[in-house]
Formats: structure tokens, C-alpha cells, sequence
């Protein structure tokens, strides 16, 4: 009997990234208001397909389970609630013809609306 090595399956990742143009735009819009403001992005019930991203710019320290990306000046901030639906995620800014938008690439939605701010998983 040949014993069969199997490779472990990567677990997936709990990591959100921040691409440089979003990092950049975050800074951009950061450095119009007062000091200690960040970005929060979160998932909330809604939407047309069932969930929506929110983006609020806030004034507060992150709380102990907030997922915390910074790069440059920029600065945001995702709850540990939001974080299970976005988990690996890419959090980028696109400029195109139909507008400026982030936009959020989440490999756990399953659906999502014509605009790009509300998804299924």
C-alpha cells in the first residue's frame, strides 16, 4: 500500500488589500478634513442584491477587533463583522468614463449589482 502525501489546503485569507490608487485617493480625501479622520468601510444589509458598502469618513480610534490597513497617509478601517463578508478582498479606485468610484473586488460575493456597491454571498 503507497501512502499518498496530500498538501494542506491554504486556509483562506482573512487579509484585505489596499491597492496604491485607492491608498492614494484615501489620502487625498483625508487630507481635506480634520486630523484623526479616517475612512470605515463596512457591509450593511441592503442594497439591491442584499448587502451594500458603506464608506464614512470618522473621527475615532480603531476599536480592538477593527481590521486596520494603512498605507501612506491613508488610514481605514473595517469591523470584525464587515471583515467575514470581505475577507479577501481588494479595496481599489477606478476612474473611467462612467465616473470615479471605489471599488471593492470580493472574491465572497456571489452576485452583485450594476453600479458595484452591493453584492450577494
Amino acid at each position: 500500500m503507497t501512502d499518498i502525501a496530500l498538501a494542506p489546503t491554504p486556509a483562506p485569507t482573512s487579509t484585505v488589500v489596499l491597492t496604491d490608487r485607492a491608498a492614494k485617493r484615501v489620502s487625498r480625501i483625508l487630507s481635506k478634513e480634520a486630523e484623526g479622520t479616517v475612512l470605515r468601510i463596512s457591509v450593511a444589509g441592503g442594497g439591491c442584491s442584499g448587502f451594500q458598502y458603506e464608506y464614512n469618513l470618522v473621527q475615532e480610534q480603531p476599536a480592538s477587533d477593527d481590521t486596520v490597513l494603512q498605507k501612506g497617509d491613508a488610514t481605514v478601517l473595517i469591523d470584525a463583522m464587515s471583515l467575514e463578508f470581505m475577507a479577501g478582498s481588494e479595496i481599489d479606485f477606478v476612474d473611467d468614463l462612467i465616473g470615479q468610484a471605489f471599488q471593492i473586488r470580493n472574491p465572497n460575493a456571489v452576485a452583485s449589482c450594476g453600479c458595484g456597491t452591493s453584492f450577494a454571498v
